[in-house]
């Protein structure tokens, strides 16, 4: 029996100890299995659920549609078009380098430049490749169907004229948010807000369902701007045409609603094409009517006069001794170009005589002339709203010295932009009425302050009325038909230490008609070169062209006929 043990005979009760083990141990492991999916089917299926959704189910924007700007006729300015962004999942196309190759060339890219993009970014699912392509051109694209390239619906800003509203409309960014002029101005309602919308979403990252609309998005706001397409236009092509003619560095170009405040023109030179993000230089699209700051030269003399005139010792036929033709303030020597002798203020302001502007300045309380600038809007900005708008410089009346009030008559020591000089010469012709400059359309007549006596406004538009005449320095800027008032204006450019005698900034600032003034202009060319360079040479001519233009385009009735041939005289519109 011994030796049968030893050799290893089957021992029943063994086997049956091992089988009750093993049995045991499958049971207890099916036990624990179905307590398992007990417990994930029933009590943590909505966790479960959640979980899977998160890995299927994603949150889409749907991209609100930019509102359109518009001038005050309903002609585009700015509008949003439907494009095509290609984007790919890195984590997928970098499977297939041979199809890097293929996108490449589909997108007109370098080969070597997408295939870096692509194995820099394995840890991303979603990459931009090319934004804002035409629809037929990236359904080209989606139709090679190479693995990880999707197509996604954006819109691109475009504007319809180009450089000629540049500066105004400024532009936006690849995500049609606003950057410069009125599209950063008015952004937050020009924007809209993106809708929302929950979709299924392959491993791929690929949309194969859209489940439900969040929110659906709210298109932008379309803008109704003040500015008059047609006289943008005619201002633009009149002030290109005689920055190259003067060989200038730069030019503006403001045209002002007397009655409403509203801007109808405002362009500059150099311009830039907004529609071409190569020219998107701070150098080309900033607006120097509103951003740049200039001393102001003979064209704020009328302001002085203001003050002159408001202060009751002064009249239109005040007469005034500027003999020799110089007078002398401190250790400055102010002079005329010709002793004009004792004349009147008309003839001072016609003849733009520097030393009947400084004495009669000088004669006058400081604070006075101080507080007339400042209610006229010097100094501070004309709450248009427009970005970067600067508020010009305008010392203290505590800080003034003789010399400086002196000079001050004649523009210099102070720096204004060529929008709040509009918008002083606007004030005049409105009677004394300061209007805030407004970039959106109004209608009808806008209340303002009353910063100038009606009386004392009347008089300067006939002091005005005189600078453009035979014998003002004014008369380039007449206009046939129409009765003018405004100012020349030439000033030397701040230097280091002291003035350049070569460099000039020339104005004209004037009104039309001068009998019910309805447009002010601002007219100003930087650094013209060539053999002319005051501002009755070179900056008048562009104001007699843009305001011929303008009044016949906007049917107000002439008030001159003395000068007209009957056949050229237009009638009022309805």
């Amino acid at each position: 029996m011994k030796r049968r043990q030893d050799m290893g005979e089957f021992d029943p009760g063994r086997f049956r100890g091992r089988s009750r083990l093993v049995v045991t141990g499958l049971v207890l492991m099916a036990c624990a299995l179905t307590a398992r999916a007990v417990h994930l089917q029933v009590l943590d299926q909505e966790f479960l659920a959640q979980e899977g959704d998160k890995r299927y189910l994603r949150e889409a924007k749907v991209p609100a549609h930019r509102g359109a700007v518009v001038d005050r006729f309903g002609e585009p300015l700015a509008v949003s078009s439907p494009v095509d962004t290609v984007w790919v999942n890195p984590q997928v196309l970098a499977q297939s380098p041979d199809e890097i190759t293929r996108l490449a060339k589909a997108l007109d890219r370098d080969s070597r430049w997408l295939a870096q993009r692509v194995t820099s970014n394995l840890d991303r699912q979603f990459l931009y490749v090319a934004r804002h392509m035409d629809p037929p051109d990236a359904a080209k694209v989606k139709a090679l169907g190479i693995p990880g390239v999707e197509l996604m619906r954006e819109y691109k800003r475009y504007y319809p004229n180009g450089e000629v509203t540049g500066h105004v409309l400024g532009f936006t960014n690849l995500d049609e948010a606003g950057q410069e002029g009125l599209e950063l101005a008015y952004d937050q309602s020009l924007a809209g807000i993106d809708g929302l919308k929950r979709v299924i979403k392959d491993a791929k990252g690929r949309t194969v369902e859209n489940v439900e609309s969040i929110r659906a998005p709210r298109p932008g706001e379309d803008l109704e701007t003040s500015v008059d397409l047609r006289i943008q236009y005619l201002a633009y092509r009149e002030l290109k045409a005689a920055v190259r003619r003067n060989r200038a560095l730069a030019g503006s170009v403001i045209v002002l609603d007397v009655q409403t405040g509203e801007v109808l023109a405002m362009v500059n030179q150099p311009s830039f094409n907004p529609n071409d993000r190569a020219q998107y230089e701070v150098s080309r699209y900033r607006n120097r009517a509103v951003t740049d700051i200039i001393e102001p030269g003979s064209s704020i003399k009328p302001f002085i006069l203001a003050a002159a005139l408001g202060s009751g010792r002064y009249h239109p036929e005040t007469v005034v001794d500027t003999s020799p033709g110089s007078v002398r303030v401190g250790i400055k020597t102010i002079t005329d170009k010709h002793n004009l002798g004792a004349v009147d203020v008309n003839t001072i302001l016609a003849r733009s005589s520097n030393v009947g502007m400084a004495k009669i300045a000088l004669s006058l309380e400081p604070e006075q002339i101080h507080t007339t600038l400042t209610t006229l809007g010097f100094g501070q900005v004309t709450a248009s709203g427009f970005p970067g708008e600067s508020a010009g410089l305008l010392s203290n009346a505590s800080h003034w010295r003789p010399i400086g009030i002196a000079t001050l008559a004649y523009g210099y020591g102070m720096s204004v932009t060529p929008l709040q000089l509009a918008q002083a010469y606007a004030t005049i012709g409105s009677f004394g009425v300061r209007r805030p400059i407004t970039f959106r359309r109004v209608d009808g007549p806008v209340p303002g302050e009353r910063v100038i006596a009606e009386p004392v406004s009347r008089d300067l538009l006939g002091l005005l009325e005189r600078v453009v005449s035979p014998s003002g320095t004014g008369i380039k800027a007449t206009v046939p038909g129409y009765t003018v008032a405004g100012k020349t204006g030439t000033a030397w450019k701040a230097a280091d230490g002291g003035y350049s005698q070569h460099r000039y900034t020339s104005v004209f600032a004037g009104l039309v008609p001068a009998s019910r003034p309805r447009l002010a202009v601002v007219v100003l060319i930087d650094e013209p070169s060539g053999a002319l360079y005051y501002g009755g040479d070179v900056a008048a001519p562009v104001f007699a062209s843009v305001m011929s233009g303008a009044l016949r385009l906007m049917g107000v009735a002439p008030d001159d006929l003395s000068h007209v041939e009957p056949a050229t005289v237009v009638q009022a519109g309805p």
